[in-house]
């Protein structure tokens, strides 16, 4: 399936002038990027008021996308996203949030910056505990093995996202791959102090942790020549 046949939606937000560059904002996978969306919009203005241009794209099977969760993995997230990103002109700095770190290595930048990123096998943990507490407090039985078989044949729904068996078995290996220039942030250290987002119940935001990260992308983007 190729990400040119799926015209997904692109949040843009532009500067007043030309930009210096612009930023690909990836952010987290699954209910994480629900979590986060807020703060990271808020950080996508913060940048413009910076002279960049930021962009957030919309991947097949999220939001208004008309492709089914069911039928995307994550290679087809990596394709598509490299492919958004070479319809950029000009210089582009990709800046990835936990899980979009995992797949963002495709995309030809002048330099990446991931805060917090996070492996595939534990984003997979998470979603199938929180499957087991749900069927519990639903009276149902099941278990991290149990669940793991079944999405050996069938589509599992997880937070609310029914993920495909490639999906789910993609993630369950998915590492962070080493790409170049790259500064890396843990949350809390490094100049970014706020809160894990990703970890709350509902969707959230931090104004000053947006601002944080704004100023660490526009300073890393002068250092790695994307400006």
């Amino acid at each position: 399936m190729s990400g040119s046949a799926m015209p997904e939606h692109i949040l843009r937000i532009a500067p007043a002038g030309a930009p210096r560059a612009t930023v690909l904002v990836v952010p987290p996978l699954f209910e994480e990027a629900n979590r986060t969306r807020r703060t990271l919009v808020l950080a996508m203005r913060a940048l413009a008021a910076r002279g960049f241009a930021a962009a957030m794209p919309d991947l097949p099977g999220q939001n208004e996308s008309l492709v089914a969760l069911e039928s995307v993995d994550l290679g087809m997230w990596q394709n598509a996203l490299a492919e958004r990103a070479a319809a950029i002109d000009g210089p582009l700095l990709v800046a990835s949030v936990r899980g979009g770190a995992l797949i963002d290595h495709r995309i030809k930048a002048a330099g990446w910056w991931r805060l917090a990123p996070a492996g595939g096998a534990s984003l997979l943990r998470t979603l199938l505990r929180a499957r087991v507490s749900a069927d519990r407090e639903a009276g149902a039985t099941s278990s991290l093995e149990s669940l793991t078989e079944t999405a050996k044949t069938a589509p599992l729904l997880l937070a609310g996202n029914r993920l495909s068996p490639a999906m789910i078995a993609q993630l369950g290996s998915a590492e962070v791959q080493p790409v170049e220039p790259l500064r890396t942030l843990a949350l809390g250290a490094d100049g970014i102090v706020g809160t894990p987002l990703w970890l709350r119940a509902e969707p959230g935001e931090d104004a000053a942790m947006a601002e944080a990260i704004a100023d660490d992308i526009a300073t890393w983007s002068t250092a790695c020549g994307a400006t």
